[in-house]
């Protein structure tokens, strides 16, 4: 058999992600992954990708190559997946292979995919979601499993609902309005819902923590979100790839022998808008930015053929894409020159995954200096928490208030000397007789993070029963 341009671009994509997964270090997120214990949910997040971090950790090593496997499975996946969304909406093998080249070497998809994070997985899940609704407007059996696949998708993310939400949406507005007569489609409602119960159970019963988060984000994060919003359209792809997408867009909008899927573009809308309304998290705008991309492979395809200056072009435009998201996405760059450069600040990702086995090495003669033993360490951040845990072999089971980490454990009441790491020393210190910094972490690599710089004090007589304490170094961000 004769294997199509889409599963060699998916086999390259798997391969150059599983050579460099063991470059610099763990994300921070992927630290917080690994140590949370196993339950049905968090304050947070659902458990899927918590999940995973865990298994791999389990069954395969505690090693970040490991742990990336996930991840690296899950791109390759939805680069099939991309490809065959463009073979639904009718694309040739040149319009899937564009697609699916384009995509599995753009920047996001390289960036958030080298690490085991909550949106690596969404790259799968939302255009695997597409993919089974366009398959649906054909065979309407296929509503039964994009029910099945929704609710298993809201274990990942609850912002799956908003995709939900689009695709109601467009098909109220631009339809096509007779799928609602369909019984296979209240069919997979049903199973969505169904499927999907025991996680909306844990929200109903947890006073709806996704709720509370996404409003922590938004406090965080919305004046940025919503100034960055506009140009993440055009560089979250990569700039060389924005003609296609927006092609993409226009084709849904405007395309004659495309009215079926007109509702994807109404659901982009929605998507974009939701991004900007709730001022959460800017890379929400990959649940669909790859759908209109893989949209617009279709008529640039089409614009190519025949023609080997236009095909130039293209490819020299997927190529240079690629260059580029390579160097930006992955630790092509030695870590004691990255610093150096501008990759650290155009690719944050990148600072969260280096320094935290200096950062640990400065805590623990800290922690020394403290008099050592039981002497209880609590970060700022699930980060700094996840670090000690995977670093500090001799040191303590660390604490941290933050997010879900608050309820897995507090400082004993007969604390009276605690090591505290990071910028929340600010606001506790008060709480404490006498709080001296000894330290300011410092990775030895000149990069720039959320850790470098920030304090490592030893605080001692807290001056509140530790019962009460604890509350103040709750926080949701």
């Amino acid at each position: 058999m004769r294997l199509r341009g889409d599963w060699y671009a998916a086999g390259a994509v798997a391969l150059v992600l599983s050579v460099f997964s063991g470059g610099y270090g763990y994300h921070r997120d992927e630290l917080y992954f690994r140590m949370l214990p196993p339950d049905t949910g968090y304050v947070d997040q659902p458990p899927l990708t918590p999940f995973l971090a865990r298994l791999t950790r389990d069954l395969i090593a505690d090693q970040q190559w490991a742990l990336r496997i996930p991840a690296t499975v899950c791109v390759a996946a939805s680069v099939l997946v991309i490809a065959a969304i463009t073979r639904e909406l009718g694309g040739s093998r040149r319009a899937q292979a564009l697609a699916a080249w384009g995509y599995g070497f753009a920047a996001a998809t390289l960036m958030i995919g080298h690490l085991l994070v909550t949106s690596t997985v969404d790259l799968l899940l939302w255009p695997a979601l597409v993919w089974t609704v366009l398959r649906a407007m054909r065979s309407p059996r296929w509503w039964l499993v994009t029910g099945v696949l929704g609710g298993l998708s809201t274990y990942n993310r609850w912002l799956v609902v908003v995709l939900a939400a689009g695709l109601v949406l467009g098909l109220l507005l631009v339809g096509p309005r007779r799928v609602w007569r369909r019984p296979e489609l209240w069919g997979g409602v049903g199973l969505a819902l169904l499927v999907a119960a025991p996680n909306l159970v844990f929200q109903a019963t947890h006073d709806w923590p996704q709720l509370a988060m996404g409003e922590a984000l938004a406090d965080n994060n919305a004046d940025e979100v919503r100034t960055q919003v506009w140009l993440m359209l055009a560089l979250l792809l990569g700039v060389p790839l924005l003609p296609i997408w927006v092609a993409g867009f226009v084709s849904l909008v405007r395309r004659p022998d495309w009215p079926e899927h007109r509702w994807l573009a109404v659901a982009f809308v929605v998507l974009v808008a939701f991004t900007w309304g709730s001022g959460a998290q800017v890379h929400y705008l990959m649940g669909l930015l790859p759908v209109m991309f893989a949209a617009g492979c279709v008529p640039v395809a089409d614009w190519t053929v025949w023609h080997r200056g236009r095909t130039a072009l293209v490819a020299g435009g997927v190529a240079l894409n690629a260059a580029v998201a390579l160097v930006l996405a992955l630790p092509l760059v030695p870590v004691d020159a990255v610093g150096d450069t501008p990759i650290p600040d155009v690719s944050p990702l990148v600072g969260d995954t280096v320094g935290w086995p200096e950062y640990v090495a400065q805590v623990a003669r800290a922690h020394e200096q403290a008099g050592g033993g039981d002497v209880p360490i609590i970060t700022s951040n699930y980060g700094e928490v996840g670090a000690v845990d995977r670093f500090g072999a001799d040191l303590p089971a660390p604490y941290s208030g933050q997010n879900e980490l608050w309820y897995v454990a507090r400082p004993p009441d007969d604390a009276d000397t605690i090591v505290m790491v990071g910028a929340q020393l600010a606001s506790i210190e008060r709480h404490f007789t006498s709080c001296e910094v000894v330290a300011r972490l410092d990775s030895g690599e000149g990069v720039d993070n959320e850790e470098q710089g920030e304090p490592i004090a030893i605080c001692t007589g807290p001056l509140t029963p530790w019962r009460d304490l604890w509350a103040e170094f709750r926080h949701l961000d």
